[in-house]
């Protein structure tokens, strides 16, 4: 859990900040029309970023950071037989090696999420601020103007399927990995890959589904 959630927090808090940020400032730059109150943006940004984006961009950066991490550790365990040391000695590898990382990637990524979220709120507010094109509290008065509870409810059961999908297929990979340093190299690749497109599979059915 440390190495899935509170690792990951910097590069998180990073993305969220400045996608926040950038999106206040293409969302001004698009809302030219006197007649469209300013808080229109705060509006925009936090609903934007609580249903989609901050769930959605913290997937993709830990399917490469954290999806990565675990194809590489369990493929190098397996090419150089650790799997079969431990099943040698009575061990049920699934559940010692493989459980435990898609248990943390269930319980962290909602953490992740709220953290992108509020931190990409923080960008935008302070964005809005800097430019000069939206003071803080029209900002929030926009964002709490359309809130809606279900809106952080739909983005942490995304979170929670975005932790299964991008742990369970980086576990499947390198736990199957062969081929030496670069059957290593080529499932740590295949978890990336996968991982980002089925993210982005599961963001579709859960808008469908749920929304």
């Amino acid at each position: 859990m440390v190495k899935t959630g509170y690792d990951s927090l910097p590069i998180i808090l990073l993305a969220g900040f400045f996608t926040g940020a950038v999106m206040t400032i293409q969302t001004s730059y698009q809302l030219v029309a006197a007649y469209i109150p300013k808080s229109t943006i705060g509006a925009i940004v936090a609903q934007s970023l609580l249903i989609e984006l901050a769930a959605v961009i913290s997937a993709l950066v830990l399917a490469g950071r954290v999806g990565a991490r675990i194809a590489t550790e369990l493929g190098t365990m397996s090419v150089s037989e650790q799997i079969d040391a431990l099943e040698s000695m009575g061990f049920n590898s699934v559940t010692f090696l493989v459980m435990p990382r898609v248990l943390a990637g269930i319980l962290m990524f909602p953490v992740i999420y709220i953290a992108a979220s509020a931190a990409g709120i923080g960008g935008g507010v302070l964005a809005g601020v800097i430019t000069g094109e939206l003071p803080a509290a029209d900002f929030m008065i926009g964002a709490q103007g359309v809130f809606n509870p279900w809106d952080i409810s739909f983005g942490m059961v995304k979170s929670i399927v975005f932790g299964f999908v991008i742990t369970s297929i980086s576990c499947f990979k390198g736990y199957y990995a062969s081929g030496g340093a670069e059957g290593v190299g080529k499932a740590t690749t295949q978890a990336t890959v996968l991982s980002c497109i089925y993210v982005l599979l599961a963001d579709f059915m859960l808008a469908i589904l749920l929304l």
